[in-house]
């Protein structure tokens, strides 16, 4: 009975860390409304790059593996758009009540990149998102090619390592 249980809580874990990483290749942005840092209007079928890749984060204040996703994502973000022309855009899921703390924290942090604010979580949802950090990489075309949930060191070399290869035309596996 000991092994049975044993068994069964490794296959619970091996499918629990599978799922964490999925190439979900080509479903396109959900039309949700958003709001900018400061309040204006905006929708994430306007997000775009221009032909190139981008890659959208959800996350929250409160997340500490989101934090540090992000700030690990914002060191070497100058060097990743100059590379490879990347465009990042940090999805806030921070309700109406911790709302307000998101510009301080990107002003304190230094982070260059987008950031949204779904303070409703609509665009989460559309997007299916669970647990926070959940990373999604699309192409130039707009469309989902790789997902990803929690965050550990050295998983920003892994997805970089996918913009690059969407550069060079080859497919995301």
């Amino acid at each position: 009975m000991k092994t049975a249980r044993i068994l069964l809580f490794f296959a619970l874990i091996s499918s629990c860390t599978f799922a964490q990483e999925s190439i979900f290749t080509y479903k396109k942005l959900p039309s949700v409304k958003l709001k900018t840092v400061k309040g204006l209007p905006f929708t994430s079928d306007s997000i775009q790059n221009n032909g190139k890749p981008m890659i959208i984060s959800f996350w929250a204040t409160w997340c500490k593996p989101c934090v540090r996703e992000l700030t690990t994502i914002s060191d070497v973000y100058d060097e990743w758009v100059a590379e490879t022309g990347v465009k990042l855009y940090a999805i806030s899921v921070d309700d109406s009540r911790s709302m307000t703390l998101v510009g301080p924290m990107i002003n304190g942090k230094g982070w260059g990149f987008n950031v949204l604010l779904d303070p409703n979580s609509d665009f989460k949802r559309a997007m299916n998102v669970g647990p926070i950090p959940h990373t999604f990489l699309l192409n130039g075309k707009g469309e989902v090619v790789y997902q990803h949930t929690s965050f550990a060191e050295g998983d920003e070399l892994n997805l970089i390592e996918m913009v690059r290869k969407l550069n060079r035309g080859e497919e995301i596996k």
